[in-house]
């Protein structure tokens, strides 16, 4: 299986630590899939000229991602500030606002759709600001399509014709809100749909039918990226031949993984300061 993510990069900020970790949904998803037994991984983003920056490059080439498309700019790379409850679930505080992921957007040329066709599937999230892109990615690629918290239906129906695997976040609905969204999805024609719902069995749904992820109790140090590990672990069991079921399971596993070290996968910097 092998797999191109295009979109968000940052550096998680652990204010309790004083560290920062790699993160952002697109470069998750692309360690874990590499971890999960991806065959290629690529991943396509904006990255500033700051220490963060070479931070993540260095781990992408310590995983053995390929990022030879991914922009240079001048600029901040994204620093969300985070901080852990009780219950070791994470909480995003603040962070600033100028950064690369704001100020600047990926418009693919040619050259890139040509390289992007020889995967077999691309990722985008709704933090990568490719929904401009999204028509002309989708007929090269199949596009997997991760809408975190965002849940209205006028933002889904102006892009779902472009995507094939849709993953969105429902961990704050109840279990009446959760029927009457999915109610609502099912106006779109999306081959897979994923819905998380934080420490509740995760729901999975294809061609009308509905499956519900089987967690175990495990030792959780930090969820930070739990999510886009799930994500991961299920397109490459999914989409290397593995039924749904099966997939889920493997997804589960990686969330489980992922659970019990601090940020997304790993790789502790100590915030330098200034």
């Amino acid at each position: 299986m092998k797999l191109i993510t295009i979109g968000d990069n940052v550096v998680d900020c652990y204010l309790d630590q004083n560290k920062y970790y790699p993160g952002g949904n697109c470069v998750n998803v692309a360690v874990n899939a590499k971890r999960n037994g991806a065959s290629e991984v690529s991943y396509i983003g904006i990255f500033g000229n700051d220490e963060p920056a070479n931070h993540i490059k260095y781990v992408l080439s310590q995983e053995g991602i390929d990022f030879r498309f991914s922009r240079d700019v001048s600029g901040l790379t994204g620093q969300p500030q985070v901080t852990l409850t009780e219950d070791h679930d994470r909480v995003f505080v603040g962070g600033p606002k100028n950064t690369v992921q704001h100020r600047f957007k990926i418009q693919l040329v040619q050259e890139e759709l040509d390289y992007i066709k020889t995967f077999d599937l691309s990722h985008v999230s709704c933090y990568s600001s490719m929904e401009s892109e999204l028509p002309k990615l989708s007929q090269v690629s199949k596009i997997s399509y991760d809408f975190s918290n965002r849940k209205d239906l006028p933002y889904i129906e102006s892009i779902a014709p472009y995507i094939s695997y849709a993953f969105f976040s429902a961990a704050e609905l109840s279990e009446e809100e959760v029927a009457r969204f999915i109610k609502g999805l099912r106006t779109f024609q999306f081959e897979i749909i994923g819905l998380t719902r934080g420490g509740r069995p995760a729901i999975f749904i294809k061609n009308g039918e509905t499956y519900e992820q089987k967690v175990k109790k495990i030792n959780v140090v930090d969820t930070m990226g739990a999510g886009d590990s799930l994500i991961a672990g299920f397109l490459t069991s999914y989409i290397s031949g593995d039924d749904i079921e099966v997939a889920i399971a493997k997804g589960t596993s990686s969330a489980e993984k992922t659970c019990q070290e601090y940020g997304g996968f790993g790789y502790p910097k100590e915030i330098q300061k200034v």
